[in-house]
């Protein structure tokens, strides 16, 4: 093959190796050209939920485009669009009645914080910071970044981010402290919205809380005026053992994120659900106040009838036993490591687990981190550790004896290249 000009996310080109090529992808695995076959243990970045090439999903977009490809969605709509909305109404939180499709999931975060600032600017109140948790990620973009925590990701990109208050993440033993420093930003009456990861913060290390927590955090917001708004990008579509993470905290967010998982990691689309009380805030005589928003592929009818396939996947077809059961093994597989010396924090929320190396140099730029991805890659699995946090977050339709390969493959890793206490 000649020489790639493909320059790759997240990739410093100088230090990589080869990048291997990918002819073919199926159920839980990536096919090289040799054939050989990597078993595909984040889910290629956490969108792939039944697994590669469902034929559902795959023949819904083979029938779409005998039909349709993009058609400008200022002014028009189609069938895909139309049915796609009432369906994730109708499987999200009760009040997301509205639905604005965009096409990834920093767009969709980007889209949720235009609501929450418009939906002030035009009931006419003075609300214009955004609340964000510490550690958090929401996305590559400007807004996504500016309401992320400030680290090596964006420091490049720091004179264009906007200030935001911040509040700690929710510690085992330390979460009134979260809820105190909410509450205290809450009173002076500025803060537009508060954006969590609901439940597991995913970029910032797979950290995780519980749903008690969200409870409260909402409790506050409705309290003061703040909206609430859940980035479910990640969190969405069965990763934390409910179809929404929001479901375990019985709450409706006033804003809802979702992307990845929307069609079960085909092809990409996102969707940003808020209130009736929001969409009404925009809804004028008055141009001024409309919602200016779009991009050029908005709702692309291809992307909406993968999504539809996708729910009707979930409606066909036993997915919530199947996340269970994942979540059981999950479960299980993490006990293996509560004792084990050279890990540390081994923990799970439903189909996700993680659990921190104990080695000399933390965080995400950690020289263990490529090197712990080139001893996986090796032995045909696909882990991609964020530093020294490794972590699991596979298709639902892997086995046990898949899972259970995985585990004694980060058994042996620590063994190679951890520290003991």
């Amino acid at each position: 093959m000649s020489q790639s000009r493909v320059w790759h996310p997240f990739t410093q080109h100088a230090l990589e190796p080869a990048i291997p090529e990918i002819v073919l992808t199926e159920g839980a695995y990536l096919q090289r050209a040799d054939g050989s076959r990597i078993l595909d243990a984040i889910s290629s970045w956490w969108v792939v939920t039944h697994g590669h090439r469902h034929p559902r999903i795959m023949k819904a977009i083979e029938t779409t485009t005998s039909a349709l490809d993009q058609i400008i969605f200022a002014g028009f709509t189609h069938q895909p669009a139309e049915r796609l909305a009432r369906a994730l109404a109708g499987l999200a939180p009760p009040g997301l009645d509205w639905v604005f499709y965009s096409d990834s999931g920093s767009t969709s975060v980007e889209v949720a914080l235009k609501m929450a600032l418009g939906y002030f600017r035009n009931i006419g109140a003075s609300r214009s910071r955004i609340v964000a948790m510490e550690h958090s990620y929401h996305g590559d973009t400007i807004g996504t970044m500016s309401v992320g925590a400030r680290s090596v990701f964006n420091a490049a990109y720091e004179p264009f981010l906007f200030e935001v208050d911040t509040i700690p993440f929710p510690a085992a033993g330390r979460e009134q402290e979260t809820l105190d420093r909410f509450e205290a930003i809450s009173r002076d009456g500025r803060a537009a919205a508060l954006i969590v990861e609901p439940l597991v913060l995913g970029a910032g290390g797979m950290l995780m809380y519980p749903a008690w927590v969200l409870s409260e955090l909402k409790k506050i917001t409705e309290a003061s005026g703040t909206l609430l708004i859940a980035d479910e990008v990640m969190t969405g579509w069965g990763r934390t053992g409910t179809m929404f993470a929001c479901e375990q905290a019985s709450i409706s967010p006033d804003i809802l994120c979702t992307s990845k998982g929307l069609t079960g990691g085909a092809i990409p689309l996102a969707a940003t659900l808020a209130t009736d009380a929001i969409f009404q805030a925009h809804y004028s005589t008055d141009r001024k106040k409309t919602f200016f928003h779009s991009s050029s592929y908005t709702a692309n009818p291809i992307a909406c009838a993968a999504a539809l396939a996708n729910v009707e996947i979930w409606s066909d077809e036993p997915v919530a036993e199947r996340i269970a059961a994942l979540s059981a093994m999950q479960a299980a597989g993490v006990r293996r490591f509560h004792d084990n010396p050279y890990f540390t924090d081994s923990r799970v929320t439903g189909t996700i687990a993680a659990l921190d190396l104990r080695t000399g140099t933390v965080g995400y730029l950690a020289e263990i981190g490529p090197k712990l991805r080139a001893f996986f890659l090796e032995r045909g699995l696909l882990v991609r550790p964020l530093g020294n946090v490794l972590y699991l977050l596979p298709p639902y339709c892997i086995t046990g004896e898949e899972l259970d390969g995985l585990y004694d493959a980060i058994e042996e890793a620590g063994e190679r290249f951890g520290s003991r206490p």
